[in-house]
């Protein structure tokens, strides 16, 4: 099996933040649901890295972005309570409860 990794260029960085902008207060989106949303299906990762990086272009909720199970970005401390103060339901302390908060997209 062949890897490649695709470059993350100011256009994709654009595409996947203006997604992230209009998730709802109260809700979360999956990495592959804003790959989806972008055209992209097969970049779900590629996404998850653009918003490691998406402090440099300004304040977006990145929060709001979890992986398909509801997975929380691991390591990242303020990711929880952020969530919990929009009164993103939670299945258990590291997992959101996906079926009661994911957004339904545009």
């Amino acid at each position: 099996m062949r890897c490649f990794m695709t470059k993350i260029d100011d256009q994709f960085m654009r595409d996947v933040l203006n997604v992230v902008d209009i998730i709802p207060l109260g809700r979360v989106a999956t990495y592959g649901q804003i790959a989806r949303l972008i055209g992209r299906p097969r970049n779900a990762r590629l996404v998850g890295k653009a918003l490691s990086k998406a402090g440099g272009y300004g304040k977006h909720p990145c929060h709001r972005v979890v992986t398909a199970n509801g997975r929380l970005v691991p390591g990242w401390i303020d990711q929880r309570p952020m969530l919990v103060a929009e009164n993103i339901p939670f299945r258990d302390e590291n997992h959101v409860d996906i079926k009661r908060c994911l957004w339904q997209g545009m």
